[in-house]
């Protein structure tokens, strides 16, 4: 099988190098990929948010499936325009993506269909959103979001009202986000403990993939603004098998029922994340595709192949049930751009690359890198994602940190807690 996977990051890095590993895959390609993947697979440029030059590309390269990677190209139509191509694509249509790009959606979804989340309201004006603050509907702390995509940054937790009234400003009235910020959800806090739960599913059946755990804040501590990921450990020792079939019964299956209820099925990749609370797990919010960097934990812990089922998703039947996994634990460690996730320079030269890669239990996966003059340099503000395996969360964070510890760029950033919060809880 020809196979092509969209993206440039390091979550489309982990399935290339997945599905590259994999006997039914004939050929192999990534558009527009980065300098990571382009070691391993022909990379091709694209404009992955334009449709209709996907579908050239299916086209030319003779493409038997395409795994789209990031959210964008989802919400641009991608699927869309190769299935009306006769073209085989795994992901969700643009209508059932909304389920990603429209958090009030989402929301709205969650609430018709009975699918436990937080207690919010939406808000299309800076007076409605700083109303609502105002009136104390939430209390404090109070989640404020972004409606639309925004690199996973749109998010703010506000321990005062100065800082809710701030965020509001800042995405309604400063445009921080575009078009993002057209619309808010304002929310209650929840408290507990966060969670990544996937799935593949063609709509109505569901395969459960390992899970993961992320850190979004910038520093050490979970400290700082939000960031699209800064480091991810995998499985999450919180969800227990009980809890899983929780999780299917009362978030997947109702939310499938729900989107095919009105007239968007979904097939493809999806991303539930969870608050896990007393009272048991509520959804934070849905992604359309597998998380980055909880990809690069999650796949390495695979102990058969995922093309049959992604296959499967793009336009047949789904074998319920759970993957199959090795029984070892990863942790992932992203390294990024000094000054990320606002402002950061780029065309760094990046050293140690192949001393990280050849140590045992390890594996780095490309993310912000391209081909400069002196070598590998960094292009965006999430570089790489190294990550280590091992038989515990302990040994496969030392992994990690002593292959971290051989790359060099200048202006690194990076978090030195990653798994932290998985080797505490394996102890206890």
């Amino acid at each position: 099988m020809r196979v092509l996977v969209i993206g440039a990051g390091a979550r489309e890095h982990a399935l290339c190098w997945k599905l590259g590993q994999e006997s039914g895959v004939d050929a192999l390609f990534c558009a527009p990929g980065n300098a990571g993947i382009a070691r391993e697979v022909p990379c091709l440029p694209l404009d992955v948010n334009r449709p209709a030059e996907v579908v050239a590309l299916a086209a030319r390269e003779a493409i038997d499936l395409t795994v789209v990677g990031p959210e964008a190209p989802l919400t641009a139509g991608v699927v869309d325009a190769m299935t009306a191509a006769g073209h085989r694509a795994c992901g969700p249509t643009q209508r059932a993506a909304a389920i990603e790009s429209s958090k009030a959606f989402a929301k709205r979804l969650m609430a018709s269909h009975g699918v436990p989340t937080a207690r919010h309201l939406t808000c299309s004006s800076p007076a409605e959103a700083l109303g609502v603050l105002r009136a104390g509907a939430f209390g404090l702390p109070v989640v404020i979001k972004a409606d639309g995509l925004a690199a996973g940054k749109g998010v703010v937790v506000a321990e005062d009202a100065a800082a809710a009234e701030a965020a509001v400003r800042d995405m309604m009235v400063d445009r921080r986000f575009g078009d993002a910020g057209s619309q808010v959800v304002v929310e209650e806090f929840l408290s507990g403990r966060e969670a990544s739960f996937f799935v593949v599913t063609d709509g109505v059946h569901a395969r459960v993939l390992p899970t993961a755990e992320d850190h979004k804040r910038a520093f050490d501590g979970d400290k700082g603004p939000n960031t699209g990921g800064m480091g991810a450990f995998s499985p999450s020792p919180l969800v227990t098998d009980s809890l899983a079939e929780r999780v299917l019964e009362s978030i997947v299956f109702p939310t499938l029922r729900g989107l095919a209820a009105e007239g968007r099925p979904y097939r493809g990749f999806l991303y539930c994340g969870l608050m896990i609370t007393a009272d048991g797990p509520n959804v934070i919010e849905f992604n359309a595709r597998m998380g980055d960097p909880e990809t690069q934990v999650v796949l390495p812990g695979l102990a058969e192949d995922l093309l049959p089922h992604l296959w499967n998703a793009a336009g047949g039947r789904v074998e319920s049930g759970t993957f199959r996994t090795r029984g070892d634990r990863h942790v992932g460690v992203v390294l990024a751009s000094g000054g990320y996730p606002d402002r950061f320079e780029t065309g760094r030269v990046i050293t140690g690359l192949d001393a990280a890669a050849a140590r045992s239990g390890t594996l780095v996966f490309h993310a912000g890198t391209a081909a400069g003059d002196g070598g590998i340099v960094t292009s965006g503000g999430r570089v790489l994602t190294v990550v280590g395996g091992g038989p515990d969360f302990a040994k496969a964070r030392e992994r990690a940190y002593d292959a971290v510890a051989t790359i060099g760029f200048d202006g690194m950033h990076y978090r030195s807690d990653i798994g932290v919060r998985a080797v505490d809880s394996s102890s206890q």
